[in-house]
């Protein structure tokens, strides 16, 4: 089965463990890609690619949760049976709590942990659509990588539609008041100086599993895991019980 949403950064030969990461609004599967070098040599790394960007450019963008979730979710479902960490950054937070929802409905117990970084449980959004200069503000506020190339008036009629089509989605975005608690275990990551979610609302996804829990607070902005990239891999991926206080 061919995938569309799933980019392989790595193929081990004999896989035990499988990462998974969810980008941010705007971002891509290559925002991972150089995470390669700080796992192990036994673990799959994939990262999911929203169609309307690289390799998916020519692709209509998906401007709802209830329509990508699903899709998502689907070819996760498909894939070989492995022990998989569920990694989502901001947007891709949101992404891969949903789509998480939807396998462990379908039955499986593949996801032990989920991993959201940079997001609250329940982040409240604008309700009043933004304009492009309201885009282009809260991009340039939250630093990264899309703040910088949106000075290039070429780059920026690239990437805004996209941009503006994912601040769409998860400014409509509401996850369900009754919605059932997760199975796997689950991992807050934020950034100590993040302007969008502070340790305290990350540490309110405690109440969204069954499973056990951990916050890990690093030092930095919204982009933390940028120049933390190791240090948040390693968090990923460890037992639960070694997690940092």
């Amino acid at each position: 089965m061919h995938s569309f949403y799933l980019t392989r950064h790595t193929r081990p030969e004999r896989p035990a463990r499988r990462l998974v990461c969810f980008p941010h609004a705007g971002g891509a599967a290559s925002f991972y890609r150089g995470w390669r070098q700080y796992t192990d040599p036994a673990v799959e790394l994939l990262a999911v690619q929203y169609p309307g960007r690289e390799n998916r450019m020519r692709e209509p963008l998906i401007p709802t949760m209830e329509r990508l979730a699903p899709a998502v979710s689907e070819e996760l479902l498909a894939l070989p049976p492995l022990p998989t960490v569920l990694f989502g950054h901001s947007m891709g937070a949101a992404v891969a709590y949903e789509s998480l929802l939807l396998m462990e409905r379908a039955g499986s117990t593949d996801v032990t942990r989920l991993c959201v970084s940079g997001r609250g449980l329940d982040t409240a959004q604008d309700t009043a659509p933004r304009t492009d200069e309201d885009v282009i503000r809260a991009v340039t506020s939250l630093g990264g990588t899309n703040a910088t190339v949106l000075d290039d008036p070429d780059l920026r009629e690239l990437l805004l539609p996209i941009i503006r089509n994912d601040y769409h989605l998860i400014d409509a975005y509401r996850r369900a008041d009754d919605a059932p608690l997760l199975r796997a275990d689950l991992h807050a990551l934020t950034g100590d100086r993040d302007p969008r979610v502070t340790p305290g609302e990350a540490e309110k996804w405690r109440t969204a599993t069954s499973g056990s829990f951990a916050l890990t607070v690093l030092p930095g902005d919204h982009f933390y895991l940028v120049p933390a990239a190791e240090r948040t891999v390693r968090a990923a991926l460890q037992t639960v019980g070694s997690l940092p206080v």
